[in-house]
């Protein structure tokens, strides 16, 4: 049996990057999950079955997170956990930020966020328990990066300690996780970054970049009941760089 058998799991940005190893990942322990994703090129790319959906979602959009839970609680009767996982990143300094720069990187990253909790929680609330992981940045903890990035990130830092303290009373259970710089994608494309990303390895205790499974494995521990005496928690996934 594995730690989420039978759980309902939605993990947004599922289909690709972070979000495909965590889905991967709790799959492998037992649980159905809907892959929540804005990409429909990565949708048509899950290997669909009985207990991986992979559904369309704009974590921006109310509206869209009303269709997708209303429709995966008329299917399962229930949702057990979230994992707020979708984000957009930005390379652009302060002199280059503007304020539609600003919006919809706080659009996603930060409100994404907190509509994920304001539609997930009164499902979890019908049966008194629930377990919410939001995917933050080492960007929060240590001073890296005047952007939007950061900002956007800080609010997800902020937004997890307020919901855990609303809902812990309640059953449902709130942390975060800060992944350090993490091979993805996303890092990939970051070229005018990779000076600043060797830097950042220098200075990293572990000397190297963090792999999505290592920040899938963390989420699977605060998801799942082996951490049921922890809400509000952060938990940098960095190789020590915000020890530093």
């Amino acid at each position: 049996m594995g730690y989420l058998n039978e759980k309902i799991v939605i993990v947004t940005g599922g289909a690709s990057g972070i979000g495909a190893k965590i889905t991967e990942r709790f799959l492998k322990e037992g649980a159905t999950v809907i892959a929540a994703d804005i990409n429909d090129h990565a949708l048509k790319e899950l290997n669909n079955n009985n207990r991986l959906i992979g559904m369309k979602l704009d974590v921006s959009s109310e509206s869209s997170w009303d269709e997708l839970t209303k429709s995966i609680y008329e299917k399962y009767g229930r949702i057990d956990i979230l994992v707020n996982n979708a984000g957009i990143s930005t390379e652009k300094t302060i002199e280059h930020i503007d304020y539609q720069d600003w919006e919809r990187t706080s659009k996603i990253n930060g409100f994404g966020t907190m509509l994920g909790i304001k539609y997930t929680t009164p499902y979890m609330l019908q049966n008194n328990r629930g377990a919410i992981v939001n995917l933050s940045s080492v960007t929060a903890l240590v001073g890296m990066g005047l952007n939007t990035y950061t900002a956007s990130k800080g609010a997800v830092r902020a937004i997890t300690k307020a919901a855990a303290t609303e809902f812990g009373s309640r059953g449902i259970r709130i942390n975060a996780v800060f992944p350090g710089v993490i091979e993805t994608p996303m890092v990939d494309g970051l070229q005018e970054s990779e000076q600043a990303l060797n830097r950042i390895n220098a200075l990293t205790p572990l000397g190297r970049l963090g792999k999505p499974e290592e920040v899938a494995n963390a989420v699977l521990f605060l998801a799942s009941d082996e951490a049921s005496y922890i809400t509000g928690a952060e938990l940098a996934i960095d190789g020590g760089y915000s020890a530093l």
